[in-house]
C-alpha cells in the first residue's frame, strides 16, 4: 500500500491490517445502511475538472454527533472523480475500490457493495476522538488518490438522511442496471481470458473469484467488462487476467486456465471448478455475494435468497445468514453457493445441474426482482415463502404445479436426463416416517428414489432434517463426510444428580 499523505490527523489508525475487521453489536456506536435501512455507494466520473473540488466533502442529513448511540441510520456514499486517463466504464472499478480502503480504517467496518452496503462504527471509535463521518469520507478520498494515482481530483457527498437517500438510490439502481446489461449480449465463448478478483481475500482468504462473461462477480459490483479495465488500468490491484486454457467441460465451464488459478489463489486448497456447476465443484463463496442458493434433498431442487431479504425462513429452516455462513469465507462446498444477482440471466445459469429446471424456491422478493430472468413456464412451477413454509409443503406444492424435479430434470445444454426425479413422493414420505434412510442410489416402494441419489455429496445438515420430527436411522455407505462446525454445550445436570 502507497502510504498516504494525510492533510490532517486523523483519530483513527489507517492501516491494511484492519481489513475484515468486525464491529459487533455490543461494541457499535451506529450501523448505517445494512438489512434495516437504506443505502448505496456510488462513484460517478466528472470529464469537467472545473467542476470538481478536489478533496471537498458535503454531508446531508445528520452527523456523527446528531445520532444516537444504537441507533440504525441510511447511509449513501457519492463520489464523483476526474482523471485524464479515466473513463466512465472505469467507475464501477473505482466504485468496488471503497470496500478495500475504508477496510482500512480502525473501527470502521465496511461490507457489501452497491445498494446492498452495511457499515458499522465503533463506541472506541468515538473514544479515540471520531467525531464526524467527514474524516471518513476524507481519509476514504486520500486512500483513493494514494492507491490509484490516475484519480487526479475527487469529492463527496455523504447523506444519512432518509428521503434523500431514497431520492438518489433511484437514480443509482438505474446506473447499476444500465453497467449490468453491457455485458449480456457477450459469452464465454467469445473471449479469450477470463478474470480473477482477489479483493475479498482479506477475510475470505481461499476464495477465488473467476470473473467471466457469463458469470460476474459473487459481489455483482464487477462485470466482466469492468474486470477487464480495472487490469489494464491497475495491473497491481486485485484483477488480473487468467487465460481459459482448453475446455474441459463446455457445460459445467471448466477449463484448464481456471483450474491452475484455482490452486493459485486459493493455496493449494481447490484444485478444480466449474463455473456453471451447483452440485460438482461448484465456485467457492467468498463472503459478499449477492445470493445464496442451497440444495433441499427432500426434492432434489434447489433454493434460492438473496441478502437483506425480509424472509425469515427458507424451507429448510435456515435464514440467509446462518446459509452464508456455511458457505462463506471462501468455500467449495457442494449443496450451498453464492451468486451475483446477474447471473440468474445468464444462458448458463448452473446450466450442468439443469437450470432453471431445476430451481424449486426463491424467496418472494428476489423472484420478483429477477422476473425478467425466469423463463416464462417456470414462473408458477417456483414456489415462494407465501406458498410454501417447509419442505413437506414444498414437496406437495412441486407435485401440483407438476415440477420437472418431480419426474426427473432433462439438461436442455446436451439432452442428457441428469435426474430420476420422484414420481411417488407418498413412498418418500412413507419412508421417512418409518425412519429409514438409506445411502445414495438406495431404491424405496413404489419405484422413487432418495433425492440422495444425485450424483453428489449431500450436506448432512440437510439429511438430519429430512424426516421432520420423526426419529431417523441414517446408513452411510462410502460416504464422504465434511463438518464444518462443531458446537459443544455443557449438558445441564439433572435435578437427582443435583441432589447428590
Amino acid at each position: 500500500m502507497a502510504e498516504p499523505e494525510m492533510d490532517e490527523e486523523f483519530p483513527f489508525d489507517i492501516n491494511p491490517m484492519y481489513e475484515g475487521e468486525r464491529v459487533r453489536k455490543a461494541g457499535m456506536y451506529v450501523e448505517l445502511g445494512g438489512p434495516n435501512s437504506p443505502g448505496f455507494e456510488l462513484v460517478l466520473f466528472e470529464p469537467d475538472p472545473e467542476k470538481i473540488t478536489d478533496g471537498k466533502v458535503t454531508l446531508i442529513g445528520p452527523d456523527l454527533s446528531e445520532m444516537e448511540e444504537g441507533g440504525q441510520y441510511p447511509y449513501a456514499m457519492i463520489y464523483r472523480v476526474y482523471g485524464e486517463q479515466i473513463e466512465k466504464d472505469l467507475e464501477p472499478v473505482i466504485e468496488r475500490r471503497n470496500h478495500e480502503f475504508q477496510g482500512y480504517l480502525q473501527g470502521y467496518m465496511h461490507l457489501n457493495q452497491r445498494s446492498e452496503i452495511w457499515v458499522r462504527i465503533s463506541k472506541d471509535a468515538l473514544k479515540k476522538g471520531l467525531k464526524s463521518l467527514s474524516q471518513i469520507a476524507k481519509a476514504s478520498i486520500t486512500l483513493f488518490k494514494a492507491e490509484l494515482p490516475f484519480i487526479e481530483k475527487m469529492e463527496a457527498t455523504y447523506i444519512t438522511d432518509e428521503a434523500e437517500v431514497l431520492k438518489r438510490l433511484e437514480e443509482a439502481n438505474k446506473i447499476y442496471e444500465a453497467r449490468d446489461l453491457r455485458v449480456r449480449d457477450i459469452h464465454d465463448e467469445d473471449v479469450d481470458e477470463f478474470y480473477q478478483c482477489t479483493l475479498c481475500q482479506s477475510f475470505a482468504p481461499t476464495n477465488v473469484c473467476v470473473v467471466s462473461p457469463d458469470r460476474t462477480a459473487l459481489c455483482g459490483a464487477m462485470n466482466w467488462f469492468d474486470s477487464r479495465a480495472a487490469a489494464r488500468v491497475d495491473p497491481e490491484g486485485p484483477n488480473a487476467p487468467i487465460p481459459k486454457g482448453a475446455c474441459i467441460d463446455p457445460i459445467g465451464g471448466e477449463y484448464t486456465g481456471v483450474n491452475e488459478a484455482a490452486v493459485k489463489l486459493s493455496g493449494g486448497e481447490f484444485t478444480a471448478i466449474k463455473l456453471h456447476s451447483f452440485l460438482e465443484r461448484p465456485h467457492t463463496s467468498c463472503g459478499c455475494f449477492e445470493v445464496a442458493g442451497f440444495y433441499i434433498p427432500e426434492v432434489d431442487g434447489i433454493g434460492w435468497v438473496h441478502r437483506g431479504s425480509r424472509v425469515a425462513d427458507t424451507p429448510i429452516g435456515l435464514p440467509f445468514s446462518s446459509i452464508a455462513s456455511s458457505v462463506g469465507g471462501g468455500k467449495q462446498v457442494e449443496g450451498f453457493l453464492g451468486i451475483g444477482i446477474q447471473y440468474f440471466y445468464s444462458p448458463k445459469f448452473i446450466q450442468y445441474d439443469g437450470g432453471w429446471q431445476r430451481v424449486v424456491w426463491m424467496a418472494s422478493d428476489l423472484k420478483e426482482r429477477v422476473k425478467d430472468a425466469i423463463p416464462p413456464e417456470f414462473w408458477d412451477k417456483i414456489a415462494t415463502e407465501e406458498d410454501v413454509k417447509n419442505v413437506n409443503e414444498l414437496r406437495d406444492f412441486l407435485r401440483d404445479v407438476e415440477h420437472p424435479v418431480m419426474t426427473g430434470v432433462v439438461r436442455a445444454a446436451d439432452g442428457v436426463q441428469i435426474t430420476n426425479g420422484w414420481a411417488a413422493p407418498a413412498a418418500v414420505a412413507a419412508v421417512a416416517e418409518a425412519g429409514v434412510a438409506r445411502a445414495a442410489g438406495a431404491e424405496l416402494p413404489g419405484g422413487a428414489l432418495l433425492a440422495a441419489e444425485t450424483r453428489s455429496p449431500v450436506p448432512l445438515a440437510h439429511l438430519l432434517q429430512a424426516g421432520g420430527g420423526s426419529p431417523m436411522t441414517i446408513v452411510l455407505k462410502d460416504a464422504d463426510i465434511r463438518i464444518g462446525k462443531i458446537i459443544i454445550k455443557k449438558r445441564e445436570a439433572s435435578s437427582r444428580e443435583r441432589d447428590l
